[in-house]
């Protein structure tokens, strides 16, 4: 039968979860041997494995274009499934089909996303020890690990991400103070990157928005390569104002 592209959408807008809430829905209603083209900000190569995960080995996966802020990916139903149903987990990540090599990647890109009182399952075939210490490590009191298996060869671990009150903190310098509402979302959000970029560790910044800012905390959970804390000095109703302070 011949493939037929239905449709191509630019996910760079949304914050991470939403994305793959958006595409995991497009997949889910997706007919045998159609396929739909996604634009994204950086490699989804998460996105791949949770198809995966989730529905089986029935998704074809190409990329049209690599690097940069145009990733370009078609994704194609090879044959019919039945996805996976979620009660107590908001998804999961079958380790057994994603390369060793990615684990780490995969694991956390993911839960970074998760927003407070999701829950990840993980599945595997081997221990995940390495993966424990780094939630230890990384996440200390501030996530949960249960293992609803744990017997060599079968191995089934929920992570929930705790619920976090205001952190609070002291010990630094705040260096930068601005204010995003006469922006457009696209500029705020290069004016806050920039801002986090320009931060040595231990430096603060505080910007004032015209709504929560919840998502950009979640983004940059997600996708951060340095750690930080984010302190509400201020929530609403007309400005919000968020201290974020890059940790030494």
């Amino acid at each position: 039968m011949s493939e037929t592209i239905s449709q191509e959408i630019d996910v760079r807008e949304l914050i991470p979860i939403k994305r793959h809430e958006l595409l995991l829905a497009k997949f889910k209603d997706l007919p045998v041997n159609e396929s739909f083209v996604f634009i994204n900000d950086h490699d989804p190569l998460p996105l791949f494995y949770e198809f995966r995960s989730i529905h089986g080995d029935v998704v074809g996966w190409e990329y049209l274009n690599r690097g940069g802020r145009d990733w370009k990916v078609k994704v194609t139903r090879i044959e019919d499934s039945q996805g996976k149903e979620f009660k107590d987990i908001s998804t999961l990540m079958d380790l057994r089909k994603v390369h060793k090599e990615d684990w780490k990647h995969v694991v956390f890109h993911r839960y970074g996303m998760m927003e407070e009182g999701d829950t990840m399952e993980l599945i595997s075939d081997q221990d995940l020890k390495e993966i424990h210490g780094i939630f230890v490590h990384k996440f200390d009191g501030k996530h949960a690990w249960i293992y609803k298996k744990n017997e060599p060869g079968n191995y089934v671990v929920h992570v929930t991400k705790k619920v976090q009150s205001d952190l609070g903190d002291e010990g630094f310098a705040v260096v930068n103070e601005f204010d995003v509402r006469p922006y457009e979302p696209t500029v705020r959000h290069d004016m806050f990157y920039k801002a986090f970029e320009d931060l040595k560790p231990g430096e603060a910044f505080v910007f004032i928005n015209d709504h929560d800012p919840k998502p950009l905390y979640y983004q940059m959970e997600a996708e951060s390569k340095h750690p930080f804390k984010w302190e509400y000095l201020q929530k609403g109703p007309e400005e919000w104002k968020v201290r974020v302070i890059k940790t030494k």
